[in-house]
């Protein structure tokens, strides 16, 4: 009996993951819409971050992508693999490699009164925009454990299909090599101590993260008041308060411990920690990712001058 009960848990966690998919899938059209108009607001502003490769130094060899230059192979390294070609990658190339992954775990299609848009339809869009923004700058992208990199101007489209099929997983760190970017979409509201081990990981496989916090306007007021019945969407639990503004103190101490901790850890590291509300126009936080993206640019450029000299 506990093995049935296990085995019907089990197909029942996998038709909820598919009925998350489907969900997905059935809203994406509509949002690469918004996407691309979300980029094509601020690519005036998007300056390509590509540069010559003089004086750069060998990285390693890697797989060639369609779309690169034919130029690009390195054809004595390929001569030795009869299935592979492969192109000869530099330390400044490699760091033109961004990584994407948005949180569609249950909690993200929450949406309040105060929002016109579900968390993860906003992390979606943020997602499609960027890399729309980064394919017209000529970057590969890939999202994280559901594409290898794609370097081709349509590769908002390309992704966009990828994330039909996906379902709700953390972020798959094993892919990720130093040098590469990795933008993370989510409300980072799982227990801090499995948000800090997937930022460990991240630590350990030299990347460089930027963390785009996105929650609902009623996440950060808690106006409820009187009696309030909150439920949890990643277990079904329910809890009923009486005087609900009783817990707005602790709970926005909390969101602010929280937030307070994902700044230090990323101020340590020099990588990206920002807040988008969903209230807001989804252009604010792209344009502060692309200031700080371009700053990063400028850096690995004196670098790359300062090793040619």
């Amino acid at each position: 009996m506990a093995r049935d009960a296990g085995q019907r848990g089990e197909s029942g966690a996998v038709r909820g993951a598919l009925t998350e998919a489907k969900g997905v899938a059935g809203g994406l059209p509509d949002l690469l819409i918004e996407a691309r108009r979300v980029s094509a607001t601020v690519i005036a502003g998007w300056h390509g971050r590509r540069v010559a490769g003089r004086g750069e130094t060998f990285w390693q060899f890697r797989p060639f992508t369609p779309g690169e230059a034919a130029a690009s192979v390195d054809w004595r390294r390929s001569a030795r693999d009869e299935q592979h070609l492969f192109v000869r990658e530099k330390e400044w190339e490699s760091a033109h490699m961004m990584w994407l992954w948005a949180d569609l775990s249950a909690s993200m299609d929450f949406r309040s009164r105060l929002s016109t848009a579900a968390k993860r339809d906003r992390a979606l869009v943020l997602l499609l925009a960027l890399t729309e923004l980064l394919a017209a700058a000529g970057e590969r992208v890939g999202l994280l454990g559901e594409s290898d990199p794609i370097l081709a101007r349509n590769a908002a489209e390309r992704i966009a299909q990828f994330l039909a099929h996906a379902t709700p997983r953390k972020p798959d760190t094993r892919i990720l090599r130093r040098f590469t970017d990795v933008a993370l979409f989510g409300d980072f509201f799982d227990p801090l101590p499995e948000t800090e081990a997937t930022l460990d990981a991240i630590v350990r496989s030299g990347a460089r993260a930027h963390l785009i916090q996105i929650v609902d306007p009623i996440e950060e007021t808690f106006p409820y008041t009187g009696r309030t019945e909150f439920l949890d969407p990643e277990t079904g639990t329910r809890h009923v308060v009486g005087r609900a503004e009783q817990y707005r103190g602790d709970y926005q101490a909390r969101l602010a411990a929280l937030r307070e901790r994902l700044t230090l850890i990323c101020r340590r590291l020099d990588w990206t920690f920002l807040i988008h509300r969903t209230d807001r126009p989804a252009t604010e936080p792209l344009l502060a990712l692309h200031a700080r993206l371009a700053d990063r640019h400028a850096q690995s450029a004196f670098s790359a001058m300062g090793r040619a000299a």
